[in-house]
């Protein structure tokens, strides 16, 4: 067999520009009407036993290039298990070096999560006892945004993932939660269940996602721009979502991200919204702190630079969900590369932490929910 690279399927993402022997060099293609990339996925076949340097020459340029220094690239001879390989980053030129196992081999940024795995996820929860599903309206593409409900108390608590589709790990959480919370056999998922109602978004941009994109949507826009201003002809994945929350209230809510930067998983707050005060700060503070405690994968003392009092970007939800509910509202990043202070050298950050952090927010929230009920109450 010959060398050969492909990426016309659900997510692929990659453009072949030469074969020469066993050099492959290839480029990252953009997301449709912008000038955001990152995000590649692609399959190799005809390299069995061959030592293989494959080149992706435009990492320069991408939307964040500090995310490839350390990075290691994932491989899959299954679609299932995902360990990392050889990679270095030099003169904008991402390097992966593999000789695979078999003639057909998976390479991706994060190990991804298709829109078919994800139907697979919302048929397998919508089934569950207790939890209800509906459609909250009708992508650019017009795929379905998918939303569950589940629970009965007042509390009204949204999860939504995977506003920037490159960040397959927010749906990997997303499975991890909805596997703890449809547990009827699990002591704080019955709690939480009972005394709280649950709205999850598994992913807020089935569009981005199948065409492989990094940010943005169908048509280019960065949906974590629009929550101030939402649009049926640019943003109607946002729209519909925002409406339904309008219609619910939001008291706590959790947005999933991951960060091609930093090596490590954390929490970004609401801090610089207009209408902020001590009793909500306390709040997400005391979730984090939680979480802390909880889970060895999470720490507070990496993250993003904090918003002076009144300059909160209103057009990112969790801003804007604070704002306009007086919710306790919160981005949670995960990293593309590891947490660099508990590294795993075969698989990086991965599905399986992914989901396991979830399970450990769901705690956390649990955790918090006398505070979070006595702030309802008055």
């Amino acid at each position: 067999m010959t060398l050969s690279i492909t990426s016309a399927f659900d997510g692929g993402n990659i453009r072949s520009v030469a074969i020469d022997g066993s050099r492959v060099d290839l480029e990252i293609v953009r997301d449709n009407q912008s000038d955001f990339y990152q995000w590649f996925y692609f399959r190799l076949t005809g390299a069995k036993g061959k030592p293989v340097e494959l080149r992706i020459l435009n990492c320069a340029g991408a939307a964040y290039p500090l995310g490839w220094d350390d990075y290691r690239a994932c491989l899959s001879y299954d679609r299932e298990l995902w360990e990392r390989t050889d990679t270095a980053y030099a003169d904008g030129i991402l390097t992966i070096a593999v000789t695979p196992a078999s003639d057909s081999v998976w390479i991706a940024y994060f190990a991804p999560y298709t829109m078919e795995r994800h139907h697979d996820l919302v048929a397998e929860a919508a089934s569950a006892p207790g939890v209800d599903y509906r459609s909250l309206g009708k992508t650019l593409d017009g795929q379905d945004m998918d939303y569950l409900t589940l629970g009965e108390g007042p509390l009204q608590v949204w999860l939504y993932a995977r506003q920037h589709p490159g960040e397959t790990m927010a749906e990997w959480w997303m499975e991890g939660a909805l596997e703890r919370l449809t547990d009827e056999a699990d002591p704080i998922a019955r709690q939480l269940r009972r005394r709280a109602t649950f709205h999850i978004v598994p992913n807020m941009n089935p569009d981005g996602s199948r065409r492989g994109h990094l940010r943005t949507n169908a048509v280019g826009t960065n949906l974590n721009r629009e929550w101030h201003e939402p649009s049926a002809e640019r943003s109607p994945e946002v729209l519909c979502v925002r409406n339904e929350m309008d219609r619910t209230g939001v008291d706590f809510a959790m947005d999933v991200h991951g960060d091609e930067a930093i090596a490590a998983n954390f929490l970004a707050g609401f801090e610089g919204i207009p209408s902020w005060n001590e009793a909500q700060q306390a709040l997400f503070d005391r979730f984090g702190e939680a979480l802390v405690r909880l889970s060895p994968d999470f720490q507070t003392a990496k993250g993003y630079e904090i918003a002076a009092p009144g300059q909160a970007n209103m057009s990112m939800s969790t801003a804007q969900l604070a704002e306009r509910y007086g919710a306790v509202s919160m981005t949670l990043e995960m990293p593309f590369k590891d947490n660099a202070d508990l590294p795993d050298e075969r698989f990086g950050w991965s599905p399986g932490r992914s989901r396991l952090l979830a399970r450990d927010c769901l705690a956390a929230l649990h955790a918090i929910l006398p505070a979070l009920e006595a702030r309802k109450r008055g």
